[in-house]
């Protein structure tokens, strides 16, 4: 699945434009590498996401085309969710 749908998906984000944007920012890192939009993501690959002053650390549980709001927690797990400075940011 897309970077972008996988974060509207699972809610990370909630419009696939704005994670679009935000991909294209330089502010996802998949597995340690920056990300655009239409990166293939796999279970288990790693989310480092820059948004704002926050900085969340995910690892990805599960993939799925759609999912119920009060499911979407479980496509992910945190590993790390942190408020940064703008200094911080990667």
């Amino acid at each position: 699945m897309r970077l972008d749908k996988f974060l509207k998906v699972s809610r990370l984000i909630k419009r696939r434009t704005v994670a679009k944007e935000v991909c294209e920012a330089g502010r996802i890192q998949v597995n340690g590498r920056s990300a655009k939009a239409g990166h293939d993501l796999n279970v288990g690959d790693i989310l480092d996401i820059a948004l704002g002053n926050r900085r969340l650390k995910v690892r990805i549980m599960e993939i799925k085309e759609t999912v119920r709001a009060d499911q979407a927690d479980r496509l992910y797990e945190i590993l790390e969710d942190e408020k940064i400075t703008r200094e911080e940011i990667f």
